[in-house]
């Protein structure tokens, strides 16, 4: 039989409808390659053996009365972010040590009532803070892949590096580019939606403003089946839109010819590798061959959004992250008063760039300082906002950037501890 693993969710979906094998052959194959590829590239933080086995029995079940969901049967990673219920979920923290919620993220019930298969929860930079997935408490992920010429382990990018290291399908979520970013690390698919598109409730919150979920998968198509299951309009979550989900896997295919494809000269960064340059040449190339048209614009507040970023992150991280004391949930280190049992759990259950955002975070929302730094922050946002929506209402139909400035770099290549 070919490698199981090595097929996408279309042709699994597929080949499980056509019984050319189980569900339960196919989580079996999948547990065993995580079984056998974790140790090295430590994309799992927990396997659920035991729950995949049973979910794919019931997918079989249902296969064979021709009862079937999207995704009947399809195995998928969880990034530790989700809520799953009665099964680790810490954000890769240790301030959230043990935590098992008595509940279920809509995204992942949403992927459950479709059929699909949990096979665990995925590293990730702690709280989703990071670009490496180096600030996990539970250690780095290494990327399957190496540079040429060279057996360096490299990063997968962040903060969903594990969603990107493991991936057959697997969940995701972006605050400010950790779905884009370890796909193209790693040579994948990521798919950052459009905030609302995807309730963010159930999700542990990093900065609510800003994060969605998404999925990262092996191609274009694998990541539309799993957005079309993933979205939907939730009365528990008022930022989520109430618009019908589109069957995105059905525009694939359609032609680019007669697009306007816009290119930002402000994305042509000093410093920014050949190698990156020569990609985004090709993909220019590929559009136009394909009979799209290419047309220069401006985005001309890029240069603040880093910047700008950096504010409102931070600021809506310590406000979220202030719920973490010791006393509900998760790690608790004793004191000899309540202010001191907040400060030895926090101390002891935050790693440093968790700790680094909240104090910037805090600072910026301080008397004095809330009008000249948050709330700049929000205006600058909406200018950079508006940058894109000028350049969409001017004709052009999308916008091609590279995703990430630079090549996956080596694990610990990044001063971690470095003035930021």
């Amino acid at each position: 039989m070919t490698d199981l693993t090595r097929l996408t969710i279309a042709e699994a979906r597929a080949k499980l409808h056509a019984k050319d094998f189980t569900a339960a052959e196919l989580t079996d194959a999948y547990l065993a390659a995580i079984d056998a590829a974790n140790p090295s590239l430590n994309a799992y933080v927990a396997v659920t053996h035991d729950k995949a086995r049973a979910m794919a029995k019931a997918s079989d079940a249902k296969l064979a009365k021709g009862d079937t969901g999207a995704l009947e049967g399809i195995p998928l990673g969880i990034k530790d972010l989700f809520a799953t219920e009665g099964v680790h979920t810490q954000a890769a923290s240790h301030v959230l040590d043990g935590f098992k919620p008595r509940y279920e993220s809509t995204v992942t019930a949403n992927l459950w009532a479709d059929g699909a298969v949990m096979l665990g929860k995925l590293n990730m930079d702690e709280f989703a803070m990071g670009s490496s997935n180096e600030t996990s408490y539970y250690g780095p992920v290494v990327n399957p892949w190496r540079a040429a010429g060279s057996n360096k382990q490299l990063v997968p990018g962040g903060s969903s590096g594990g969603s990107a290291a493991a991936v057959s399908g697997a969940t995701a979520t972006d605050t400010g580019g950790s779905i884009r970013q370890p796909a193209a690390f790693t040579g994948t698919v990521g798919i950052k939606p459009t905030y609302g598109r995807c309730s963010r409730w159930g999700t542990i919150a990093f900065a609510s403003s800003l994060d969605q979920a998404g999925p990262i998968a092996r191609d274009v198509r694998d990541a539309a089946i799993l957005l079309k299951s993933m979205a939907s309009v939730d009365a528990k979550d008022t930022t989520s839109v109430d618009r019908p989900v589109p069957d995105y896997e059905a525009a694939i295919g359609r032609p680019v010819k007669g697009m306007k494809v816009g290119i930002p000269k402000e994305y042509r960064m000093d410093g920014m590798p050949q190698e990156i340059e020569a990609l985004w040449q090709k993909g220019i190339a590929w559009l136009k061959e394909a009979g799209a048209e290419i047309v220069d614009i401006s985005l001309p507040h890029t240069k603040y959004a880093l910047p700008a970023y950096y504010i409102v992150a931070p600021a809506e991280a310590s406000s979220n992250l202030a719920r973490y004391d010791g006393v509900r949930y998760g790690l608790r280190v004793p004191g000899k008063d309540i202010v001191e049992l907040y400060e030895n759990t926090r101390a002891a259950g935050f790693g440093r760039e968790v700790k680094r955002r909240i104090m910037i975070g805090t600072y910026v929302l301080s008397a004095g300082y809330y009008d000249a730094y948050y709330l700049q922050a929000q205006k600058v946002r909406t200018l950079i906002k508006k940058d894109f929506e000028d350049a969409f209402h001017a004709g052009v139909d999308v916008i091609l950037t590279p995703a990430t400035p630079s090549a996956a770099f080596g694990i610990a290549d990044q001063d971690m501890n470095a003035d930021p």
